[in-house]
Order: C-alpha cells, then structure tokens, then sequence
C-alpha cells in the first residue's frame, strides 16, 4: 500500500517572537519542518504534502528545490480542518501518515513501526508516557486496554487529567477512512476547532481497533513552541548524535561539547576535543585528531591527519598526514596532498599545495599552485588580486621562499628556485635560480632617537617660564 506522508505546518509560533515562521526556525542549522520532510522521505517515496499557512511564502521559498506538495490552510481551525485541506492530494487506497512541522526528532524506525501497526487495523497511534502531561491529549483505553478515545488537555475531567499516557498527534490511518471521517469532524469544543483526535472514538464506533504504539522517549515526539523547547531540542539531537557517534567508535573529549550540524562521517580511532562544530558534509578518515574549537565545513579530512585548536576548514580537502594549525583557516576550493603542514595564523584560498610542502607561519596564499617539498616562510603573501581580477601564483617543486615575500601575481617561481627573505617578485623566476630584491642596508651614525620629555623637564620649564612673568 502506497504511503501519503502528510506534514501539518501552518502554525503561526507566536511563543517564538519572531518574524520567522515557527517550522522555519533552526536545529542543527536545518528548519524544524526540514527534520521532519527528511525522516518523511525515509518512509515514504511519495513527494510529501505539507499544509501551510502562516509565512507561506517564506515557507514555499526555503523549499524552493525541494519536490513536495503544497497546499495551503488559509484560515487555522484546527488539525481536522489541516488534514482536510490536504484530503485531495491523498488517494483513497493508500496509508496516510499524519506528521507535524515542530517535532524535528521523530525516528524513522518508529515511524515504520507506527505504519506496520495501521496496516494491521487500519489505523495506528502514536502515544507517549509523559511524568507531566498538562497540555497534551489524554489517551482513554477501556478495561481490556484498548484505546477508546483521546480527551483534549481542556476538555478534560479530573479522572482522564490523571492518565499519564499522552497523545503525540501522529498517527497513520487508511485514507479512505480519512475521506469519511473528516467532513463529518464537529467543533464543539473548548477550543472551538476540528480536532484530528475524534477520529479516534468515530473508528471504535465502527469497531476499528486503534493501534497503539509507544514513542522511545519523550524527547523523540516534543514539539517545539518557545526557544526554550528549541534550545533544549537542540542539546537532545546533539547529544543523540555525540552517542551514535562513540557508539562507532568516536573518541569524543566531552559528548555536551559538540555540534553536528549536517552529516559527519568518522573513520576509525577517530579523536575530537570540545567545542567542535561541524557544519554540511564532513569525512573525517582513520586516525584523525581534531583539536578544540574547530569548525569543519563540507570538507574531507585524509587519514592520520591532525587539526590543531582553533582552526577553520571550509569546502577544502585535507591529503593523510597532513597537519594544520593552530590557528589556521582553509578556505573554500582548497586541496592540500598529502603530509602537508599549515602552520598558526595562515590563510589559504583557492589553492591546491602538493605533497610534503609547508605553509607554517603568518601567511597568506591565495589563487596558487605549489609543488612538491615547498617551503613558504614566514609573512609571505600571494598578491592575487589587482583591484578587479583575480591571479594566480605558481609555484614548482622545491622551492623555498623566504620570509616576508610578495609575491604578485600572476607569476611563476620555476623548479628549485630560492627567494631570499624580504623580495617583492614581480617577474617570473627560472628553474633555480637566486632572486633577491631589497633596499641597500644603509647607517646613519651619530643619530639621535627623538624622545619625550619627561615630567621634571616639563616642570622645570614651566617655573622658568613663570618666573620670566614675574
């Protein structure tokens, strides 16, 4: 049986205090309704149908190159009303699985095991047992256990406010069931809206049996409505994926001091200090050591390397053996060979540095080339750019620059080449070859450095002054 997946995310989130629809708010730098299209394509091949209302259009935008189904709930009265709009998109002989836009840490495997139960009754629930459950739906079961009913948090009488096992709203129900049960939803409520929840006693009274299945955890089924609950979410999701990780084998300094904000995938023997952030697609191979207060972003790192703290990669690929930092940034469009070294406050962009070469100290190159076994000294600088256009520096195999060159490209230092410390190189250089460019040293003897003058000198001629005066 095919598998509707159907999103409800039309809430406004006026708890959040933000111009930003509610599912647009971020965990781990994806929207809320993102985690949830995400685990919904994990089920389903259908394209998902999310129904939209407030901040459509944001919404719509974010999701632009995504394929999913939009349809919009122009005025909000209430779930019923939300499946409702949607019920044309969703065939009658098919499961439709009913998901909200704000619970971002639902797992397919209960999502799976949520549908293999509907698919045995025609219809499944999700539940959880909660140690508080003021403000959700309480599920009412009869004497033999079975599920009778589900009572709104308002509408609830004492007897049914003490049952702690709550309804999470998602549920997987056999569509043509949906397509009859809906039109005939009533509002007579406190709230005074279409609640998806009394299709539960409508199925009983057709003699439907409700498959009740139980959520993991609580953390697993919690929306979000505040930046309290966004915050505490985020640490949930974060904390699950520091355990997957040290599940495979991860050495991780300190699990709370982590952030995997994408996909990280680790080798083996794998070591990462605190405070690390890893942003997009990362690859860490085997042996890796990263040090602490790094960010990787969309990068693969080569075996055995090691990152020292305090160093930024972006979009950038680490050869093995290769050491970086601390201190360093590698920008975008960089590949570093194998057994390279970039050293404290070195910056380099849009470069590709060979095997065995070395970029240790206050440097910047940009737009380069560089061989095999090269050695860039200290405060060396690649002038790439001329005001419009960028340009691009070679550098061949076995060169050695010394400290505090300019290198303005474009130019090429041929094979074996020495620069001496201090050179501005404007020309091409030839296979090696000695180029130097400096001031002749010149002394001045018998000079004087001007100094201030002291406090006494100041006082001395400030009373002589005076008693001129006088």
């Amino acid at each position: 049986m095919n598998l509707s997946v159907c999103i409800l995310a039309a809430g406004q989130g006026k708890r959040m205090h933000s111009d930003l629809p509610k599912v647009l708010h971020c965990l781990a730098d994806k929207p809320l309704v993102g985690h949830v299209i995400d685990t919904g394509r994990e089920v389903s091949e259908q394209n998902p149908i999310v129904v939209y209302g407030h901040g459509g259009e944001q919404l719509r935008t974010a999701f632009e190159h995504d394929s999913i189904v939009w349809v919009e709930q122009r005025e909000q009265l209430g779930t019923g009303h939300a499946v409702g709009q949607a019920l044309a998109h969703i065939p009658n002989d098919s499961m439709a699985l009913i998901l909200y836009g704000d619970v971002p840490l639902l797992r397919s495997s209960t999502l799976k095991e949520l549908v293999t139960a509907a698919e045995q009754t025609g219809f499944g629930l999700l539940t959880v047992e909660l140690d508080d459950p003021t403000g959700y739906g309480r599920i009412v079961r009869n004497e033999k256990g079975e599920i009778v009913r589900i009572v709104e948090d308002k509408d609830a009488g004492l007897a049914e406010l003490a049952i702690t096992e709550a309804n999470t709203g998602i549920m997987a129900v056999k569509s043509d069931y949906l397509h009859r049960w809906i039109p005939s939803l009533s509002n007579d409520n406190a709230q005074g809206e279409y609640y998806l929840t009394d299709c539960v006693a409508t199925a009983v009274a057709q003699g439907i049996s409700v498959a009740g299945v139980a959520a993991s955890n609580a953390a697993e089924v919690t929306g979000v409505n505040n930046r309290i609950q966004l915050a505490e979410l985020e640490r949930q999701y974060q904390i699950n994926i520091a355990n997957q990780l040290m599940e495979r084998g991860v050495m991780l300094r300190d699990p709370s001091r982590i952030d995997v904000r994408g996909e990280l995938t680790c080798g083996r023997d794998v070591e990462i200090d605190i405070n690390t952030v890893f942003i997009g697609k990362v690859r860490l191979g085997d042996r890796v050591t990263i040090g602490s207060n790094c960010v990787i972003e969309n990068s693969i790192i080569g075996d055995g390397v090691e990152l020292l703290p305090n160093c930024v990669i972006e979009s950038a690929t680490i050869g093995d053996a290769s050491r970086i930092g601390p201190f360093a940034r590698v920008r975008p469009e960089t590949v570093l060979g194998n057994a390279v070294h970039i050293g404290n406050f070195v910056e380099v962009k849009k470069s590709n540095i060979s095997d065995g070469s070395k970029v240790n100290h206050l440097s910047y190159v940009g737009d380069s080339e560089i061989g095999r076994n090269v050695n860039v000294g200290a405060g060396t600088v690649t002038c790439n750019y001329d005001g419009a256009f960028k340009h691009k520096t070679v550098i061949e195999d076995d060169v050695f620059i010394g400290s505090d060159t300019q290198l303005v490209a474009p130019v090429t230092i041929g094979q074996g080449a020495t620069v001496g410390a201090g050179t501005t190189v404007t020309a091409d250089v030839g296979a090696h070859e000695l180029v130097i460019s400096r001031v002749k040293q010149k002394a001045i003897t018998g000079w004087t450095r001007p100094r201030k003058k002291t406090t006494q000198v100041w006082l001395v001629e400030a009373l002589s002054y005076r008693s001129e005066l006088i």
